[in-house]
C-alpha cells in the first residue's frame, strides 16, 4: 500500500528556485509540503542571473526577499551596442514601483542557498534529494512512484496535489502527456562565466552587442563574477571561437574562465499544464530566450499565482479554480516569450542593411523620452480577462490584470505584508461593492501611502492574494461585476 504523507500534503517535484519558492508559499498557507529532487545538493553552476521587481514581490511573499538583496545587486541598465561596440541606446534601471530595484543581478547558487536555508527553517517543508519520480496515477488522490537513485529501491506515496517544477526536461510533464510547442527557432549560444581579480572598467550594466555577425552579451553579476555570451553560427562549435579576443573587446581578457557551456535558447510553451491535481510550473511549462531576462521570473510568477488557488482548493474550493492556472499563465508566458524572440531578432538578426536600420530606429528611440521610458520599464503584460480578471478587452489603461504597485508606506513596512495572504478591497473614496470578498482597507486611513493614494485616485480595487488587481469600481459610475472568492 502506498504511504500517505499527511492530512493535506503537496509534493513539489524539483528543488530549484521555482520549486523551493512554491514550497515556501504553500507552507505559509498552512500546507505541508514534500520537495523531491533528483540531486542531493543544489546545482552548483550559475544559470539564471537576473530578476525584475515584480519577481521580487514573489520572493517577498515567500519571506526571502531581504535575504536575496544581501546576495544580489541592482542592475544599472541595458546598453545596446553596434558591431564596433559604439552605444546605440541606453535604458537605465532604478527604483521600481514595486518597492524593489527594477532589475537585480545575482548568482543562482547564492539564491538557491538562501532558499534552502529558508526551507530548512520551515517546519511544514521536508526536502528529499536523490529520488526521482517514475510514475503518477491521478485517479483520486495522486499516487506517485519514486525510485531511490542510489539503491534503485521503489516506493509509492499518496499526495493531495503535485507541482511539476522539474525543469526543461520535466518528468512530470511527460507523465501527464504534455508536449512543448515551439514559438520560435532555437539558437545556440556559448555562455562563459568569468572571475575578475579586480573590478573591470566600463559600463556597470548589461551590454548587448547588436551585431548580426557575432551577437554577444556581457554583464557584471555580483562581486568578482561576470558573464559573456556569444551566439554560435550554424555548424560552429565553441572550439572554433577565439575566446580571448572576444573577451578582450569587453576589457575582460584578464579574467579567469570558470565555466564555458553551450546552451540552446529555445522558445516553447507546454500544451497542457494540468491533469487533475498535477500542475506544471517554471521551465517544465515554458522556455524563453534570455533577451528580456524573464526565464526565472516567469516561473516565480507561475507559483505565486497558483499556490493561493491550490490552497483554496485543498481547503474545499471547487477544483475548477485550478483551470485558471493555464488559462492565465500560458497566454502571459507566450506574450513574454514572443517578445523575447522578437527583440532577439531586432537586436541581433539580419545583415548589413538590418544593422543600418537598427541604428536609425534606435537613434529615434533615444530622442523620444516617452518611448525610451516605455522600453526601460520592467512592467509585464496584464493577465487576460477571465473569471478572476474582470476587465473588458477594450479597457485600455485599466489596472485590472496587472500587479498592484507597492509604493512606500508611512511608518515603514511594505504594502504586501500589510495586506496579508487573502483578498483585499482597497478604496480611495469610492464605495466598495458589497459582494467583493476579503478585507476592506481605506487608503489614507488604514494604509497611509501618498504614492498609493495617487495611483488609486477615487477608485476602489479588488486585489487577489497574489496582488493582481481583479476588478475596479469608480465613484459615481456603475461598478464592475464582482469576482467570486
Amino acid at each position: 500500500m502506498p504511504g500517505r504523507l499527511g492530512p493535506v500534503t503537496v509534493v513539489v517535484v524539483g528543488a530549484g528556485p521555482v520549486g523551493a519558492t512554491a514550497a515556501l508559499l504553500l507552507a505559509r498557507r498552512g500546507i505541508d509540503v514534500l520537495v523531491l529532487d533528483r540531486h542531493r545538493a543544489a546545482y552548483p553552476q550559475p544559470r539564471a542571473v537576473h530578476l525584475d521587481d515584480e519577481s521580487l514581490r514573489v520572493l517577498q511573499a515567500a519571506g526571502v526577499a531581504d535575504a536575496f538583496t544581501s546576495v544580489s545587486r541592482p542592475m544599472a541598465g541595458l546598453r545596446l551596442l553596434d558591431g564596433a561596440h559604439r552605444t546605440l541606446v541606453e535604458f537605465g534601471r532604478g527604483a521600481g514601483e514595486h518597492g524593489w530595484p527594477q532589475a537585480s543581478m545575482f548568482n543562482q547558487p547564492d539564491l538557491e542557498a538562501v532558499l534552502r536555508t529558508a526551507l530548512a527553517a520551515e517546519p511544514r517543508v521536508r526536502l528529499r534529494g536523490g529520488v526521482e519520480v517514475t510514475g503518477l496515477h491521478r485517479d483520486g488522490p495522486v499516487r506517485l512512484t519514486l525510485r531511490n537513485r542510489d539503491t534503485g529501491a521503489e516506493e509509492e506515496l499518496v499526495a493531495d496535489a503535485v507541482l511539476g517544477c522539474d525543469g526543461a526536461h520535466s518528468t512530470v510533464r511527460r507523465l501527464i502527456g504534455s508536449w512543448m510547442r515551439d514559438l520560435g527557432p532555437a539558437e545556440r549560444w556559448l555562455v562563459v562565466d568569468l572571475h575578475a581579480d579586480a573590478p573591470l572598467a566600463g559600463w556597470p550594466g548589461v551590454s548587448q552587442v547588436c551585431d548580426p555577425v557575432r551577437p554577444a552579451t556581457f554583464m557584471p553579476i555580483t562581486g568578482s563574477r561576470y558573464r559573456a555570451e556569444f551566439r554560435l553560427a550554424a555548424g560552429e562549435t565553441a572550439a572554433d571561437l577565439d575566446l580571448p579576443a572576444l573577451l578582450d573587446r569587453f576589457g575582460a581578457a584578464s579574467c579567469t574562465v570558470t565555466r564555458a557551456a553551450e546552451y540552446t535558447f529555445a522558445a516553447r510553451v507546454a500544451d497542457r499544464w494540468r491533469r487533475g491535481r498535477v500542475l506544471l510550473c517554471g521551465d517544465a511549462a515554458h522556455l524563453t530566450p534570455p533577451f528580456i531576462g524573464q526565464g526565472l521570473g516567469l516561473g516565480l510568477r507561475d507559483v505565486h499565482q497558483l499556490c493561493w488557488k491550490l490552497a483554496a482548493v485543498l481547503a474545499g474550493a471547487d477544483d475548477a479554480l485550478l483551470d485558471t492556472h493555464q488559462a492565465e499563465r500560458a497566454p502571459h508566458a507566450r506574450s513574454l516569450i514572443r517578445l523575447a524572440v522578437l527583440l532577439g531578432r531586432l537586436m541581433t538578426g539580419g545583415g548589413d542593411r538590418a544593422a543600418l536600420l537598427r541604428r536609425i530606429v534606435l537613434a529615434g528611440v533615444r530622442r523620444l523620452p516617452r518611448l525610451a521610458a516605455f522600453a526601460a520599464a520592467s512592467r509585464t503584460p496584464p493577465l487576460r480577462p477571465g473569471p478572476l480578471v474582470r476587465r473588458s478587452r477594450w479597457a485600455v489603461g485599466s489596472p485590472v490584470g496587472g500587479l498592484l504597485p507597492q509604493p512606500p508606506i508611512e511608518g515603514g513596512g511594505r504594502l504586501d505584508d500589510i495586506l496579508g495572504n487573502g483578498w483585499v478591497a482597497l478604496t480611495g473614496g469610492a464605495p466598495v461593492p458589497p459582494d467583493w470578498p476579503g478585507r476592506r482597507l481605506r487608503v489614507g486611513t488604514d494604509v497611509v501611502s501618498p504614492g498609493l493614494a495617487r495611483w488609486l485616485g477615487n477608485r476602489a480595487v479588488l486585489v487577489r492574494p497574489d496582488r493582481i488587481v481583479a476588478a475596479v469600481a469608480r465613484r459615481g459610475g456603475g461598478r464592475l461585476t464582482s469576482v467570486s472568492s
